[in-house]
């Protein structure tokens, strides 16, 4: 009982629809598009626009930059209608949402999805007490 060795932890590897994230960097955008749903593939193939090619070139350019091992320099962007392909993948953009631009660190599991969606451009709501004339119950609240 004494030599109980403890059992290692394994980290489960990220794969993009059965596709590892190795594979996909070498993919080609024509091979990307057929492991990608609908809406992303229809905004692929009409191209990616100037500023789209713009963020990417960005991109690289933060990522070279950075020390090995460390994060790159965020890149401020208002495109939140732009996909995340994976050789964005470890960088940080700073996405628009009306007023400031909210950090986000790009992770293998957000390849497929819109810059926008990590960037909530609402407060949400936190209800408190109902007011007066909220309800007709409320007409029984004594007023402070």
């Amino acid at each position: 009982m004494a030599d109980v060795v403890p059992k290692k932890r394994t980290f489960r590897k990220y794969t993009y629809r059965g596709v590892d994230l190795d594979q996909l960097l070498d993919m080609t955008t024509d091979q990307l598009m057929e492991l990608f749903p609908c809406r992303i593939r229809r905004k692929l193939t009409r191209g990616l626009k100037r500023k789209s090619l713009s963020l990417i070139k960005k991109l690289r350019k933060a990522k070279k930059a950075a020390a090995p091992m460390e994060k790159p320099e965020a890149v401020k962007t208002h495109l939140r209608d732009m996909i995340i392909m994976p050789e964005m993948v470890g960088s940080v953009v700073g996405v628009y949402q009306g007023k400031t631009f909210n950090q986000v660190e790009i992770k293998p599991e957000m390849i497929g999805h819109y810059l926008g969606e990590f960037s909530i451009t609402y407060k949400p709501v936190k209800h408190g007490r109902p007011g007066i004339g909220a309800t007709h119950s409320s007409r029984f609240i004594p007023l402070k």
